[in-house]
């Protein structure tokens, strides 16, 4: 059966080469570096299975165990995976691995934030719940954040996931802390929240920019779960998402001057300024700085009542 598959993987593979117009060594970089992830992603599943006790997942450890860990066929059981198939894994066999099963496979071998991430870069996938497993954002991050008050700033991802925020910044289009982690989008919040909608002063041309800038940023990312899921879910939710995605218009993200009418200190005039953290159109901090000085005092004020706030939860 091994055979079958190495054989038909191989025509696949010359079908792909013929219709690309590549010869075999024009293409033999990204192979060998396919190989290469397929071989780091097989050995670290290896390292994580053969450092988990059978008591940490709840099964009997039993008086003939040799095997350090856990057993293959115990990790598939617990993934809800074949056994042939994870062995094949576990072998660097060029086989396709669904974000449900790196999910699954991410919990039974109990990944921390950072693990699960280097899981899914290793298998070429997009964690579909970057709020929940967010790397990305480090204490020093969250600190800057934080000594940023009462300049409302936020950390996002290019699909804008909103994955990290300062208290003043949660108070400034709504009540994020509110908002389920799930649903701290901003594309999401600006179609289907009615209290993000109405801090917002100039709607309609915002929700034309967001479309044409999520548009220009989903072309890297066409095939990714996560970005499909969420197109899905706008064009279900939205009639005015559905209009102007139709326009196909495409905007690049830039800083502009943005007005907001916040709904316990009036209107603000705010400086949107992205700070990449990464390659550009990754992760950025998203900053708003204060256009003049009324704006600085009412943000200020801002800041006082998200304190207050704070305070009275702990």
């Amino acid at each position: 059966m091994a055979t079958m598959v190495q054989e038909t993987a191989a025509v696949r593979e010359a079908a792909e080469t013929r219709r690309a117009g590549e010869t075999p060594e024009a293409q033999a970089p990204g192979r060998r570096a396919a190989e290469i992830r397929r071989h780091e992603l097989a050995a670290f599943l290896r390292h994580r299975r053969e450092h988990i006790t059978p008591e940490q997942v709840g099964l009997p450890r039993g008086r003939r165990r040799r095997t350090p860990g856990l057993r293959r066929e115990e990790v598939a059981q617990l993934a809800a995976v074949g056994v042939t198939w994870y062995t094949w894994l576990e072998q660097a066999r060029d086989i396709q691995v669904s974000v449900q099963v790196l999910d699954s496979l991410a919990r039974t071998l109990l990944l921390d934030a950072g693990e699960r991430a280097h899981l899914f870069n290793l298998a070429g996938a997009v964690d579909p719940a970057p709020g929940a497993h967010c790397p990305a954002v480090t204490d020093a991050q969250r600190l800057l954040l934080e000594q940023l008050e009462p300049i409302p700033a936020c950390i996002q991802n290019s699909r804008y996931d909103i994955l990290a925020y300062n208290r003043t910044y949660g108070l400034l289009l709504c009540d994020l802390d509110a908002i389920a982690p799930a649903d701290r989008n901003c594309m999401v919040l600006c179609y289907t929240n009615a209290d993000w909608q109405a801090s917002i002063v100039r709607l309609e041309e915002t929700m034309r920019l967001m479309a044409a800038r999520f548009r220009g940023a989903m072309a890297g990312h066409l095939g990714e779960p996560a970005w499909k899921m969420l197109l899905k879910r706008l064009t279900a939710e939205s009639p005015e998402f559905r209009e102007v995605w139709e326009r196909h218009e495409v905007e690049s993200a830039r800083s502009k001057r943005k007005e907001f009418r916040n709904a316990h200190v009036g209107l603000l005039s705010l400086d949107h300024t992205d700070l990449w953290l990464g390659p550009h159109n990754g992760p950025r901090m998203v900053t708003y700085a204060p256009a003049d000085r009324e704006s600085r005092e009412r943000l200020e004020k801002l800041h006082a009542i998200a304190l207050e706030r704070s305070a009275a939860d702990a």
